[in-house]
């Protein structure tokens, strides 16, 4: 139980980071489409989940790796430059690529998993899970709460359909996530601020 509470805010943090990042996000876009051509929402929210997993914990595992390989000030102040400019990026609206052709009902789960995983990959949400693995050095709560965060965005999404794009002010939203980027950001410089000026 303590190893689990230990974790609770690296797990809380992450979400939240995640959560706001993936709100107008391209992936949550393709979670509405995906949504509206299944009809299915169990297996297109079962596809996020395990997407999400394979994707997350491959991205925290790399920036808990690369933290350790690379450890010192000046790889801390790269993660914390990385975080200031996920919050610049979290700014910019996301538009949907084409989506791919989805074949039919019995693959949903499937092709949900696959697009899901692919359109990740390099998107801002997997970025700032590489950042966190990197600033946490915990892989498993990282994952659980980036995991946890875009299922809190993108759950909604695909039981709303369109309607949850409408409902939430995006703009808004993309402020708030680069806020709180900007902030991780300073305040990892804020403490590497006497090591380097060493």
């Amino acid at each position: 139980m303590t190893v689990i509470a230990a974790s609770l805010p690296v797990i809380a943090t992450s979400a939240g980071v995640v959560a706001l990042a993936e709100i107008g996000d391209k992936t949550m876009l393709l979670a509405v489409l995906l949504a509206a051509r299944y009809r299915q929402p169990g297996a297109v929210i079962a596809g996020i989940l395990v997407a999400t997993l394979a994707n997350h914990g491959l991205a925290a595992w790399a920036g808990a790796a690369l933290a350790a390989w690379l450890a010192g000030p000046w790889f801390q102040l790269a993660v914390a430059i990385g975080f200031l400019a996920m919050a610049a990026w979290t700014l910019v609206p996301d538009a949907m690529d084409d989506a791919p052709q989805l074949v039919n009902r019995a693959q949903a789960f499937a092709a949900t998993s696959i697009a899901f995983f692919l359109v990740e990959i390099g998107d801002k949400t997997q970025v700032a899970t590489v950042a966190l693995g990197a600033r946490f050095h915990d892989i498993m709560s990282v994952t659980i709460g980036t995991t946890a965060g875009m299922m809190l965005a993108n759950v909604p999404a695909v039981l709303l359909g369109e309607r949850a794009l409408t409902l939430v002010p995006l703009g808004l939203v993309r402020r708030l996530a680069a806020a709180i980027f900007a902030g991780l950001g300073l305040w990892l410089l804020w403490q590497l601020w006497p090591q380097l000026i060493r």
